[in-house]
């Protein structure tokens, strides 16, 4: 084999690795869950919608009742910190992208019931 197949592979399995303990680090912070899960459990006791989206987005429309806390806010960490982490949170956003990466940096600071909006608020709105 010549040197720069050599280098590809390597650095193939360098980026495999890297994906496989992301996947593996976050398992267990965070729940991905479906918007009829997400409306049951906000029924429940002890329970905060958090809405991570821009205040742009939530004046187009808000689920009932949610927290916002935007999370490409440079305040996030400081907002969230402020929250009790012995609460069931239901985070989301418009896709739930950005609510999942809200949920690692939540789970990074010791919240431990924390699930994600697949599909975000449009997902939401499919299943209300």
């Amino acid at each position: 084999m010549s040197y720069f197949l050599i280098t590809i592979i390597a650095i193939l399995v360098v980026i495999l690795f890297q994906k496989f303990m992301q996947q593996f680090n976050s398992r267990g912070k965070y729940e991905n869950i479906d918007a009829g899960t997400f409306i049951g459990l906000s029924k429940e006791p002890n329970t905060v919608i958090l809405d991570v989206r821009q205040p742009g987005e939530i004046a187009e429309g808000k689920i009932k009742g949610a927290k916002a806390i935007n999370v490409l806010a440079g305040n996030f960490m400081e907002e969230v910190d402020k929250l009790p982490k012995d609460k069931t949170y239901l985070v989301y956003c418009r896709s739930g992208n950005r609510s999942g990466m809200a949920c690692g940096k939540m789970a990074g600071l010791g919240f431990a019931k924390l699930y994600n909006l697949q599909g975000g608020y449009g997902a939401w709105l499919r299943a209300k």
